[in-house]
């Protein structure tokens, strides 16, 4: 019989590997809950005549299996779990009577009261479950999940275990500069972390959220003495790690991306320590986003070419064939390249690119500094004066430059 309003639902973690759960009806609410039933391990038997492409694409995948009909008296039978979910009343109703006869726990979709079961708002964290159940408030329930979860995940909640882990070393790509634009992942090992060795241009504000018994130090300042800077960062990371401490190197956008990242995995890998690599948003991609630059439109610029413009055209240390650059006819998103704009610029028109070509300059991109400068390559080097363009910012070169103009602000 369905449960008296004013007594509270019994919660209970459901162990359903290798059980059977029927599933009746394949739309959208099979679609959300089926992932979940399959992670499980359950052995899923799907009763429904049609199905969405999701989850006909999990029968076909063999991740459960689709009787292709209406509910039959029976199907539920040895199930150990129901979730009744069709469009039809009268068949929800009969299947919610077989699971009271046959004592299965039993979900309804369509009639709460009439459940034995309620599926409450659930999500994980490093190897925890929050499941919420607030009655008959399912928005307040996810509310209330996604709280708990988010501060898990970041570390605002901590779990009593957190600290009890095993040391670790950790790159972490930080983002384009906005503290909200680092990885969940990466938000949470700051928090768990004993030392951090921080670039310039990683995201500053996510500093002051640390434990006050978290070491930060400003990898710019680290003595080098004999070493040079990277020699001394790569040391700095294996004695820490060798102490046993929990170690996050914060870079900004990603380690990899011009980040010198695989240096400093190769360098604890020949101490024989090993470290987890996060990938950060580059800003390469989302600083011209947050710009109102496209780095690719329909009809516009069917790839984008990212190139670091620390090193001049015309040094023998450039790596960059700028003369192929120029035959493109793509974006070209410029890293680290501000005091070099000048030479790319004649570079790029030199070997055939349009003086015309539109480039926009984003300084401080996601940040509450962020400006952009409009521009082209002829003009570039001198906008870059007068308006006295300092780095960090990112140059995009192309037609995509003009896409946004209808849509900023």
């Amino acid at each position: 019989m369905p449960e008296p309003a004013e007594h509270p639902a019994y919660p209970v973690g459901l162990r359903l590997s290798g059980r059977r759960v029927v599933v009746l009806g394949g739309g959208q609410v099979a679609q959300r809950r089926l992932p979940a039933l399959v992670a499980a391990g359950a052995l899923v038997t799907l009763v429904s005549p049609s199905a969405t492409p999701s989850v006909e694409a999990m029968a076909d995948a063999g991740e459960i299996t689709w009787l292709r009909r209406r509910y039959e008296d029976g199907d539920i039978g040895d199930a150990w779990y129901a979730l009744v979910a069709t469009s039809d009343p009268e068949a929800n109703e009969r299947a919610s009577a077989e699971a009271e006869r046959t004592k299965t726990w039993c979900v309804r979709s369509d009639d709460a009261e009439a459940a034995t079961a309620w599926t409450p708002a659930t999500g994980r964290s490093e190897g925890v479950t929050v499941a919420v159940l607030t009655g008959r408030d399912p928005r307040r329930s996810a509310a209330v999940r996604d709280a708990v979860v988010e501060g898990l995940r970041d570390g605002t909640l901590a779990a009593p275990h957190r600290r009890t882990r095993e040391p670790f070393v950790a790159l972490v790509g930080g983002g384009p500069g906005d503290p909200d634009l680092i990885t969940v992942r990466g938000r949470r090992l700051l928090a768990e972390a004993d030392i951090v060795i921080a670039d310039r241009l990683g995201p500053r504000d996510l500093l002051d959220e640390l434990p006050p018994h978290v070491e930060v130090i400003d990898a710019a300042k680290i003595p080098y003495g004999r070493f040079m800077a990277q020699e001394a960062i790569n040391n700095a990371l294996v004695e820490h790690a060798r102490a046993g401490r929990s170690v996050v190197r914060l870079k900004g956008g990603d380690p990899y991306v011009f980040g010198r990242g695989m240096e400093e995995a190769q360098a604890l890998a020949e101490a024989g320590i090993p470290c987890t690599v996060v990938p950060g948003i580059s800003s390469s991609i989302s600083v011209p986003s947050a710009a109102g630059i496209p780095v690719t439109h329909r009809g516009v610029a069917h790839e984008f070419t990212v190139v670091s413009g620390h090193v001049a055209p015309d040094d023998p240390r450039s790596l960059v064939d700028w003369a192929a650059l120029a035959r493109l006819t793509g974006t070209l998103v410029v890293l680290m390249g501000v005091d070099k704009i000048g030479a790319i610029a004649a570079a790029l028109v030199a070997h055939g690119r349009p003086p015309e070509t539109r480039v926009a300059l984003v300084q401080e991109g996601t940040t509450a500094a962020q400006r952009r400068v409009d521009a082209t390559l002829g003009t570039v080097a001198e906008a870059v004066r007068a308006h006295e363009v300092r780095p960090p910012a990112v140059i995009v070169i192309g037609d995509v430059v003009g896409v946004g103009s209808s849509v900023r602000g």
